[in-house]
């Protein structure tokens, strides 16, 4: 009995976060009204600064040598960030579709999976044991991509949906995530000594900031988009990168990558641009599985560490 009651408490220790996700879900369902408004401020004003603020935080922890990364390992880089842009748009469209979605709804389904990849998947991948560096590298890549590539999937994919545009979504990713991030970095460039000093006090802040951040079909459709992101990330990275040389470390870490979005930004921008609350329930519900999600395969991951950096055997996801 004593054993049984340690592996439950190391198990619940290892899915804390992810729990505590799921329980501010639960509330926030429980008590609508407590987060419509606080002292008259409608909190739907407030997700714009915040993202910024996350994006902001981002920047803060990136470097010269995070970019010239790119160069050293191109194949990654190009697969994770591709399979990011060509994987989850067309299956956002493909639920939506076969969901039965329309109007709003079914653009946020598009926006969520065609925008880029979001701070806690640096996160997990940390937590998961998996290549920390090229997460960063690839989340950095997939924004400094989206004020272009997310406007046309959306104008191709969502355009059947609602009226979508493609001017007014570039200026604002540019304004809520390029422009955040950009000065961030520079931030970090100018203070590049306190930065390095208190490193892990600045991570600890940093990943705290970027973390804090339907009905049954819609929860479904979300939990099937992000799955078919990390099962697509993996299993496509070990296929193309028996030509690449990629191994093991690489396909959890796009695995990763892939599965996890910038939920945020997609809501910023279904209130922004979209001008619609109902377009951003899909990356709410989204966000709230893919932190549950991505911590519960962390942990795993973390308990079955690989047995080469590069070509150990597949099959663990």
């Amino acid at each position: 009995m004593k054993a049984a009651e340690n592996k439950l408490l190391s198990f619940l220790k290892g899915q804390g976060f992810g729990i505590a996700i799921l329980a501010c879900a639960a509330v926030a369902f429980a008590f609508p009204k407590l987060f419509i408004s606080w002292g008259g401020v409608k909190l739907t004003a407030m997700v714009v600064p915040a993202i910024q603020i996350i994006m902001f935080g981002m920047g803060t922890t990136l470097s010269l040598s995070d970019f010239l990364r790119v160069a050293k390992r191109p194949w990654a880089v190009a697969i994770g960030v591709g399979l990011q842009f060509l994987v989850m748009p067309f299956v956002g469209f493909l639920l939506a579709k076969g969901c039965g979605f329309s109007g709003e709804l079914a653009a946020g389904c598009v926006l969520v999976g065609s925008v880029a990849g979001g701070t806690a998947s640096n996160v997990v991948a940390f937590l998961a044991k998996a290549d920390v560096a090229l997460s960063v590298t690839m989340t950095c890549c997939s924004t400094l991509l989206s004020p272009i590539v997310t406007p046309f999937a959306m104008k191709f994919l969502a355009g059947c949906f609602v009226e979508i545009d493609t001017v007014k979504m570039m200026i604002e990713i540019l304004k809520v995530v390029v422009v955040p991030v950009a000065a961030g970095a520079l931030v970090h460039r100018l203070l590049n000594r306190q930065f390095t000093r208190h490193k892990t006090l600045c991570d600890r802040v940093l990943s705290l900031i970027s973390m804090c951040g339907a009905g049954a079909i819609l929860i479904a459709a979300m939990v099937i988009h992000n799955t078919t992101g990390y099962l697509s990330g993996y299993w496509l990275t070990r296929a193309i990168g028996r030509f690449a040389r990629l191994g093991e470390a690489e396909a959890r870490t796009v695995a990763i990558e892939v599965g996890m979005q910038n939920g945020g930004m997609a809501s910023a921008l279904s209130i922004s641009v979209l001008n619609s609350a109902i377009a951003a329930l899909p990356a709410n519900v989204f966000s709230i599985w893919m932190n549950f999600s991505g911590s519960v395969l962390a942990n795993w991951w973390s308990k079955h560490p690989m047995k080469t950096s590069r070509d150990a055997d597949c099959g663990a996801l």
